[in-house]
């Protein structure tokens, strides 16, 4: 989720607290990815969104690692430079040298795979942001806080940044701190070759390489691939090259090799790249090489930076970059510590990676954005229950627009800005309230069920996917099933076919899911039926990032249910308890009952908080502003039951320990 970024960035944007492993300093831009495969990039017609720039996919790799990283870069005063800088906050990358250029745009570059050989790029760095990164950018006082220093060969390209960048590499040597060099050549950015040839990766420049060999001395860990030691070196073959990269420092010399791995040298270098320290290789399909080798060197600091031997640090380095070319994108294809574990573990079925369902089923949930300790949301994404209610009061079905602004209103006046408030709300009656919501630091969620259908229908579709993609980045999409364990098989098998639809739709948009039971609605309870039906949304494939479920009073069924999602989703969002139009007095009693489950994060509640405001204002006897009072006074007392018995529960587990 991304809707955290205003608190994260608060909170990274002031020193670091503690010392940072890394700074990377460099390249930092706006990656538009073309969203068709097997085409030339004048035939891409959509295009996926990312950051980018080698330092700034290094920063975040290192982030996913567990490494405290920084970056070191400028962005123009417009929307993509927020944008560079929101998604690297959002990333836990330290921000705090990501300077805002008012001159200066946000660099770009689009791309495209064209096959497993070509992947064609073109930069747009004309007076870009990152270019102009100049020494008195560089704060001694934040070099100093970082244990490591990684530079990239293509800010040695211009005067201007390559004093920046030689600053900053001088402080780090001066106060003892490690120092890295990602060669990082692009021909194209040196000038040796037109806007046409960004997907060159070697063009032999005598001036290139005496730029690059009067400053090899300075680092400890130099990294290339074959053709970026031969620029190094000053020629195409490849051991005389290390040689000759040996001849100017005592650094540590990794040369990457592609699907062969990679070697490392410490000392003299050998008659054959064979013979050099090497960790485990990993066979799977290349799908897309664009920002491997930045995949790479993030697993390799954090082996490095993690005091571990050069073959667990290569092994670290060559899984990273495996994950990297077999998906889509750069950064965001990098695997979390948790991810990388579980593959070292597990390994995979699949040639191609992202097929592996499990594999990218922990990608994804161990690399969402935000957290969520807690969740109070006001839902008024009703249509049906408010259409009636406008009726009875005698206002029109066009009047509920400008209610639902004011459930808004009565949410932004109890959360004041604060994290840990949300609101459902639909588009269909909703509009003009979800497009207030942007930027106020909300969970958002929204219905895509057909009201009170059984089997479930959808109100978007019947092309799924196409409707979310409309859909901003971090809205949830909301789906309420009236499903119970003595469904028969053929109403079992007509709603879950759609549920399977749906949930593989919202992951393709890279939508967050929250799935919405309320057996109680089809036959009577017990203290599993709850939990049955969560295991069979697990047992054939659907992982949703929340779950929203009725207010049970029985403390067995909590702990049934929980259990059943600690065990199959380890990373699960959690678990909002629904109101079902509950008079307070049984949503304190289920409250206190949640309230004992860590996986509970909170509840998502409506007609309690809005019914009775509605009702009088839809017949015209009270204002806008009392409406407003009504509903934030409610939804405030409800915030206050929560919190409080969440506060006993925790008191309670405190004592026990």
């Amino acid at each position: 989720m991304r809707v955290l970024w205003a608190e994260q960035f608060k909170r990274l944007s002031g020193r670091p607290v503690g010392k940072l492993d890394v700074i990377t300093i460099g390249r930092s831009s706006v990656d538009l990815y073309g969203g068709q495969v097997g085409g030339r990039l004048e035939d891409m017609r959509s295009f996926d969104k990312y950051i980018g720039g080698s330092p700034t996919n290094i920063a975040v790799g290192a982030a996913r690692l567990g490494l405290k990283s920084a970056l070191i870069t400028r962005v123009g005063d417009e929307h993509m430079g927020r944008y560079i800088r929101e998604e690297l906050a959002g990333e836990g990358v330290d921000v705090t040298g990501v300077i805002t250029d008012k001159e200066r745009l946000s660099a770009l570059v689009l791309l495209g795979i064209r096959d497993r050989e070509q992947f064609p790029l073109i930069f747009y760095r004309e007076n870009c942001a990152d270019m102009a990164l100049c020494e008195e950018d560089i704060d001694p006082d934040f070099i100093a806080s970082a244990r490591c220093i990684t530079a990239t060969g293509t800010h040695l390209s211009h005067s201007a940044v390559e004093a920046a960048t030689l600053k900053a590499v001088h402080l780090a040597r001066k106060n003892g701190a490690k120092t890295a060099l990602d060669i990082d050549f692009r021909p194209s950015m040196w000038g040796l070759i037109g806007h046409d040839g960004g997907e060159s990766r070697f063009v032999a420049s005598g001036a290139v390489t005496e730029k690059l060999q009067s400053t090899l001395h300075l680092f400890d860990l130099i990294v290339g691939t074959e053709e970026e030691f031969h620029i190094a070196g000053g020629t195409t073959d490849t051991i005389a090259a290390i040689r000759a990269v040996r001849a100017l420092t005592k650094a540590t010399l990794v040369c990457k090799r592609g699907p062969m791995g990679a070697a490392a040298f410490t000392g003299e270098i050998p008659d054959t790249l064979d013979a050099g320290l090497s960790g485990p290789g990993f066979e799977i399909e290349v799908f897309n090489v664009l920002g491997a080798g930045d995949g790479f060197m993030s697993g390799l600091l954090k082996g490095w930076l993690s005091g571990e031997d050069w073959p667990v640090s290569l092994k670290y380095a060559n899984a990273c970059g495996a994950f990297a070319v077999s998906r889509h994108g750069c950064a965001p294809a990098y695997p979390s510590w948790d991810e990388l574990q579980y593959f070292f573990e597990n390994g995979s079925e699949h040639f191609a990676l992202r097929k592996d369902k499990k594999l990218e089923q922990v990608h994804w949930s161990t690399n969402r954005r935000g957290d969520w300790p807690q969740v109070r949301i006001f839902a008024f994404d009703h249509r049906k229950q408010l259409e009636d209610i406008a009726q009875g009061g005698g206002a029109g079905a066009d009047r509920i627009g400008r209610f639902k602004e004011l459930c808004l209103e009565a949410t932004l006046e109890v959360g004041g800005g604060r994290a840990g408030y949300g609101i459902l709300c639909d588009s269909r009656l909703g509009q003009e309230a979800l497009f207030r919501s942007t930027d106020q630091n909300l969970w958002i969620g929204r219905p895509v069920e057909l009201p009170g259908t059984r089997p479930l229908e959808l109100e978007i579709g019947p092309d799924l996917g196409t409707d979310l993609a409309e859909w901003p980045v971090n809205h949830v999409v909301k789906v309420l099933c009236l499903c119970h364990p003595g469904d028969d098989e053929a109403m079992r098998g007509a709603q879950e076919e759609t549920l399977v639809r749906l949930a593989r739709a919202a992951r393709a948009n890279n939508l967050e899911f929250l799935l919405e039971i309320v057996p109680s609605k089809v036959a009577s309870c017990d203290d599993e039926s709850a939990a049955r039906i969560v295991k069979r949304f697990y047992e054939i494939g659907i992982y949703p990032d929340w779950w929203k479920l009725e207010p049970m009073k029985s403390a067995k069924a909590w702990e049934n249910t929980c259990a059943v999602v600690a065990e199959n989703d380890p990373w699960c969002r959690g678990i909002l308890v629904l109101g079902l139009d509950a008079p307070e007095a049984h949503l304190r009693t289920s409250f206190e009952a949640a309230a004992k489950c860590d996986l509970v994060k909170g509840f998502a509640v409506g007609r309690t908080i809005f019914g009775e405001a509605a009702s009088a204002w839809f017949a015209g006897e009270i204002s806008d502003m009392t409406a407003v009072k009504q509903m934030a006074d409610k939804f405030s007392a409800l915030c206050d039951v929560w919190n409080e018995a969440r506060k006993r529960a925790k008191s309670k587990m405190e004592a026990a320990e």
